[in-house]
């Protein structure tokens, strides 16, 4: 019955050292108001400096966005009167934006569609207000860090597939380096503008959604406010442009002020910066910066390697663990590519990530990790050549990490090669042969009634007693085998 027009405003803090205006140091967890000086707290007499790595970090972003960059682009005030900016205004782009008219593709869930983005501009962030009862309590330090906002068109139609543009925004950010994504210290946030109207009428009247932390939140809220929109339009009422915010502790969205329009603002060029021109030495170290997307990845990652989707978005969760995965299907020797590829992914998503989980290493650190790709790679390819067991394969990785040395040292060290020799398992099955008299025999009785299901679970039994009889070394694939041989002969 309804259309549903979603937009987002989505704020990014960039990797800079120090603000986009001055020098003072960018860093988020410092004690307040420690990192501001004259010029972000809005003295009089002071002129802002234009940090040129936060308008290369913003360009990249743009260029990845499929944005056009502008042969001049330049800076206006947006006038507005809050505490957390001392001078009263902010300096921001309204007139020429650095990055415009560009796309991004979203994938996953069942959705697979292109979201327009409406334009990237710089501005310097505001300080951080804190409420305490009656109090209010202001920390300028984040005051002039360097912002980028990203505008999208009105292209989604569900809360779902704006959690899924922020999902996917933030990891393209951090494969690029140019920001940490952590919403929770407020490092990327968003804001969210939703419509609804009748199916064809075109737009609505216009809610925003203010400062949502979480993917998440942005879903919920999203869908939370399509639903309380249409159903007072179904009463007849009519819908309020207004300012609201998502209150996590009710599951609601609730009033906050009445939504600003941009004459309200009244932008003017910013007088004490100079218009930017790109020249081709700056678009050079932008293009340089730019790196293969996750979204990019992940598709190659499967038709390369043959991933299925889960395996894929995994391993692409960070770039530097999407690195890690490649570097060590490279090293691993004695199968197929794609069949190295599996056996990466599976030990990467499983014995990996939970030994850096339990570890506390982030994925994004990996490269530190002591069992680093080419250690790795070469567990999985003794594990291939029928050199060391997957058991003992697992305590070498464990080894590797704990003693910082490589797999054929702790092996020999630990006595741990596997024994591919027939003859030592042929030995072994002896041993068990005389132990485990009865469960042959039995095995035997079970055949000849045709009890395959029984046999089954017998020789995996006996199979066991021989690998226990090596300590886990013996060859499972030949002791299996020497132990079917032993029930069949008569």
């Amino acid at each position: 019955m309804y259309d549903t027009f979603i937009g987002l405003e989505v704020h990014i803090h960039l990797l800079t050292k120090t603000k986009v205006f001055c020098g003072c140091r960018s860093a988020f967890g410092d004690e307040p108001n420690t990192n501001i000086c004259p010029v972000c707290m809005g003295y009089p007499g002071v002129l802002p400096a234009l940090n040129i790595e936060a308008m290369r970090m913003s360009c990249t972003v743009a260029r990845a966005l499929h944005c056009r960059i502008p042969e001049r682009t330049w800076f206006d005030r947006k006038q507005y009167f809050y505490p957390d900016m001392t001078k009263n205004y902010q300096i921001s782009q309204f007139a020429s934006p650095l990055g415009q008219e560009g796309w991004v593709e979203i994938e996953g869930r069942n959705i697979n569609k292109k979201i327009r983005i409406r334009e990237c501009h710089l501005e310097e962030d505001a300080g951080k207000m804190v409420h305490t009862g009656t109090v209010s309590l202001l920390d300028y330090n984040r005051a002039g860090v360097s912002l980028l906002e990203i505008v999208t068109e009105p292209d989604m139609r569900s809360g779902e597939e704006a959690e899924l543009f922020i999902q996917q925004l933030r990891r393209m950010v951090r494969y690029l380096g140019v920001c940490d994504g952590n919403m929770e210290e407020g490092s990327l946030r968003a804001d969210a503008n939703i419509s609804i109207n009748i199916s064809g009428a075109g737009l609505g009247r216009k809610v925003e959604l203010k400062n949502l932390n979480s993917s998440r939140f942005v879903r919920l809220g999203l869908n939370y406010e399509r639903e309380r929109q249409a159903a007072l339009l179904d009463e007849g009422k009519t819908i309020i442009q207004e300012t609201r915010l998502w209150n996590e502790n009710r599951d609601r969205t609730e009033p906050m002020r009445t939504k600003e329009n941009a004459n309200d603002y009244r932008y003017f060029a910013e007088p004490d910066l100079p218009v930017f021109i790109p020249d081709e030495q700056f678009l050079a170290k932008v293009d340089a910066a730019l790196v293969e997307l996750p979204l990019e990845r992940l598709r190659r990652l499967k038709k390369e390697y043959g991933l299925n989707d889960e395996q894929a978005d995994a391993l692409c969760e960070e770039k530097a663990f999407a690195d890690y995965f490649e570097e060590t299907v490279k090293r691993i020797e004695g199968a197929e590519p794609k069949e190295c590829a599996q056996k990466a992914a599976n030990w990467i998503l499983g014995d990996i990530k939970h030994i850096l989980s339990k570890e506390k290493i982030e994925l994004n650190a990996i490269s530190n990790f002591k069992l680093n790709a080419s250690r790795l790679a070469s567990i999985i390819t003794m594990i291939i050549k029928g050199e060391l067991s997957g058991k003992n394969a697992k305590q070498t990785a464990l080894a590797v990490i704990a003693e910082d040395k490589e797999p054929a040292a702790i092996i020999e060290l630990h006595g741990w090669a596997q024994i591919s020799d027939p003859e030592q398992v042929s030995l072994a099955l002896q041993a068990v042969c005389q132990k485990e008299a009865a469960a042959f025999a039995e095995a035997r009785e079970a055949k000849a009634a045709g009890n395959e299901k029984r046999v089954a679970t017998l020789s995996a039994f006996l199979t066991g007693k021989v690998l226990a009889e090596t300590h886990g070394r013996a060859n499972a694939e030949i002791a299996a085998k020497f132990v079917r041989e032993k029930i069949a002969a008569t």
